[in-house]
């Protein structure tokens, strides 16, 4: 079979690997849709902390059920489904307290291991979500949804919150709906005009252009009235964001880190013991996450759709990647189409 395969930065093809022989408990899926993640793109960009080469990126997806065998799910063939892409270990500290999304030897489809661009991939049938009848294509965007709810989530957001999310990519925008759906006040900051114009058909409060040194200072003065907010969220990965949300979350408050970097940062710690600041890692997510977000999008109570900008044929993966690297500004949720 046919699969995307990043030889090195910058190196995308269409090369040709083993179809998968299934193991017990698995099940042979075939590729429908998949959504290039901000891991993938830091991959093919050699930023990625987690990545080598090569390798098949990809672990937001959606694909029908070829092959599997008898379960107690109801997973038959011909459905179509999603499925959780972080595989755990099991007998960790982490795993052995239930923090599956956070084992220390996690590997994630697409980063740690061989990813899901590929015609077919085999996964474990425990691993597997029925999709109750959504679109494929809509399927595919509950991943990153998951990454960004879980990070959300563990900021505890409560009805009247102020929250400000710094990072307008996808994981950005849809952490602020996520805050959205708990009750907050969100806001979204991003150095990109366009992708905050975009942001905001997304039923948020308000945008902050953070295009100089202190736009976002006095962004936040004027929308907190000087507190601050009650919650940031970082959703970029650079040292300097991550800054940005010290400086803009209340006394009190409470921070959460999504985003992922390989650059250090310097900065003044006892801000954390003067604010008294709750700050939180966020790192993939659990089963329950998948599970509330597919009946959740099902019920119609929020719309993710509109989070794919540009959509392409899978075999055209070098020019997306391409594409996608040079106008990531522009540029929100891409999707390859294998159907």
């Amino acid at each position: 079979m046919k699969a995307i395969r990043i030889n090195a930065p910058g190196q995308v093809e269409i090369c040709e690997v083993e179809k998968p022989a299934l193991k017990e408990g698995e099940a042979l899926l075939k590729l429908l849709y998949g959504g290039i993640c901000g891991s993938d793109l830091g991959t093919y960009r050699g930023t990625m902390a987690y990545a080598s080469y090569p390798l098949i990126p990809g672990h937001e997806f959606s694909a029908e059920i070829v092959e599997i065998g008898p379960n107690d799910k109801g997973l038959k063939p011909g459905m179509v489904v999603t499925a959780n892409p972080y595989f755990n270990c099991g007998h960790c500290y982490s795993c052995q307290r239930g923090l599956v999304n956070c084992c220390t030897g996690n590997q994630t489809m697409g980063v740690q291991r061989e990813g899901a661009f590929a015609e077919y991939i085999a996964m474990p049938i425990e691993r597997i979500y029925d999709g109750k009848g959504l679109p494929a294509k809509t399927l595919a965007l509950i991943e990153p949804f998951c990454i960004s709810y879980h990070g959300v989530s563990r900021a505890n957001i409560q009805p009247g919150d102020k929250a400000l999310v710094i990072g307008a990519g996808t994981i950005g925008v849809l952490a602020a709906v996520a805050a959205k759906s708990k009750g907050a006040k969100v806001y979204l900051a991003d150095v990109a005009e366009g992708k905050l114009a975009y942001a905001e058909s997304f039923g948020i409060d308000g945008t902050i252009l953070n295009d100089g040194p202190d736009a976002l200072a006095k962004a936040v003065n004027e929308i907190t009235g000087g507190n601050g907010f009650d919650v940031t969220i970082e959703a970029v990965g650079l040292p300097s964001t991550f800054q940005n949300c010290i400086d803009a979350v209340a006394f009190g408050g409470r921070m959460v880190l999504i985003g992922v970097g390989k650059k250090n940062l310097d900065f003044n710690f006892t801000m954390i013991q003067k604010k008294e600041l709750n700050i939180f890692g966020s790192r993939n997510a659990y089963k329950k996450d998948f599970l509330e977000l597919i009946d959740l999008v099902k019920s119609g109570k929020v719309d993710i759709d509109r989070i794919v900008t540009n959509t392409y044929k899978w075999t055209d993966a070098p020019r997306a990647f391409e594409e996608f690297s040079n106008n990531a500004g522009q540029m929100l949720k891409v999707v390859f189409d294998f159907t």
